[in-house]
């Protein structure tokens, strides 16, 4: 497939199967209408008053569109035996490091958020690069992040307006982003997603070795349940305002096992039981009053860490707090970092990067998204490969002294 016909691509397969789930779909609510009756008369319930519900059901509900499910898609869009190998390979060496059982360092880099397929498949193919240069000291992932946490009002991300122009044709997001993360890995690199909501894991089922739990949903309970039945490594950044406690405690609730509602394969309710998530660990990405990745932030998530018997595991975000929202500092924190691990610092097991084609952001005009810039984030500004690349051979000595160490 070329890759300026993946959205083409993944606009053809949704709507076959948005029409098939149409058809399921009123199958379903014919059988319903069929048996309903008779369990209820089995049960002894009289039918219901016929009652007006107009003003009290959906009452700021403008739509209600049938969606692809995560079965379907898979069916449609399977995954290859080299995208299989490679998470396979990756979920067990990043969890490796994460135990402890492996003295490499892992590093996630990539856009602040995937808008364009091209472009994405452009850094991977960098990143494929990085990984046979470095391979021996550090684990390398690529940020593949489609859905993106506001804290007000912007745009939501790739999964749920892979055009860029406010049509929010969510299925076709959906479809893009499976077949997207399939031709990444199929190229030998892993991928880390932010997982938003309940249901999209399950259209990249099989596909993300690492899961972080951002900012804005760490004190979730419901999302730190769901991510302890999670197939990947997972982990929590502290929250915006900095409290690593929130971070813990989410690790904690994560490494548990739950019973909860959520959906299956099909998108249909379902009671799920997990056996708990034993990679969890914290991220630090640095908090309202400034950076958390010192020595000094480090060796208070240890004892924080440890007076609740968790491992002393630590991932540090080098952009967002750390960086102060200023993309060259993520330069800094890197260099910060290496002096730690060239020290013998071992709580430290990963390091996040945004990084991008192109160093910088851009505003995205939905009314005009073909004058964007090609390899140029739209949200969050990155540094340009040159710079990741220094950056990640800084990383990959210091991680070499320190297994020497």
């Amino acid at each position: 497939m070329p890759t300026d016909r993946l959205l083409d691509d993944a606009a053809r397969v949704a709507d076959a199967l948005l029409e098939l789930q149409t058809r399921v779909n009123a199958q379903v609510d014919a059988t319903l209408r069929e048996l309903l009756p008779e369990v209820r008369r089995g049960l002894g319930v009289a039918p219901g008053p016929d009652v007006d519900l107009a003003d009290l059901v959906n009452a700021r509900i403008t739509g209600l569109s049938v969606v692809v499910t995560p079965a379907a898609v898979a069916t449609v869009v399977p995954l290859s035996a080299e995208s299989v190998a490679t998470t396979r390979e990756a979920r067990r060496a990043v969890t490796a490091i994460v135990t402890g059982a492996d003295d490499r360092l892992a590093v996630i880099a990539g856009p602040c958020s995937v808008h364009d397929p091209a472009a994405a498949l452009e850094y991977a193919a960098f990143l494929g690069r990085m990984r046979a240069r470095h391979g021996a000291d550090l684990e390398i992932l690529m940020r593949t992040y489609t859905e993106k946490p506001r804290t007000e009002v912007d745009w939501k991300g790739f999964a749920y307006d892979p055009f860029l122009d406010g049509s929010s044709r969510i299925s076709v997001g959906l479809v893009a982003t499976r077949m997207l993360m399939s031709r990444i890995t199929a190229l030998g690199v892993p991928v880390a997603a932010e997982p938003l909501n309940a249901l999209t894991p399950q259209y990249v089922d099989g596909l993300v070795t690492y899961n972080g739990v951002g900012a804005r949903n760490v004190t979730d309970q419901t999302a730190r349940e769901r991510v302890s039945g999670f197939s990947s490594v997972v982990g929590f950044k502290n929250s915006p305002e900095g409290s690593i406690d929130v971070a813990v405690q989410a690790v904690l609730t994560a490494r548990a096992g739950h019973q909860f509602l959520g959906v299956d394969r099909h998108g249909v309710s379902a009671q799920l039981s997990t056996t708990g998530n034993e990679t969890g660990h914290v991220i630090l990405r640095g908090g309202k009053d400034g950076p958390n990745h010192s020595a000094a932030h480090i060796a208070a998530t240890k004892r924080a860490l440890a007076a609740r018997g968790l491992p002393e595991v630590v991932v540090v975000d080098a952009s967002h707090g750390n960086s102060r929202k200023d993309h060259r500092r993520q330069a800094d924190v890197v260099h910060d970092l290496a002096g730690q691990l060239v020290a013998g610092e071992r709580a430290i097991r990963g390091v996040m990067l945004e990084s991008n084609l192109v160093a910088g952001r851009q505003d995205l005009d939905r009314r005009h998204p073909e004058t964007l810039e090609y390899g140029v984030s739209v949200t969050d500004a990155c540094v340009d490969l040159e710079t990741t690349e220094q950056l990640l051979a800084e990383l990959a000595e210091a991680s070499r002294v320190r297994r020497g160490a």
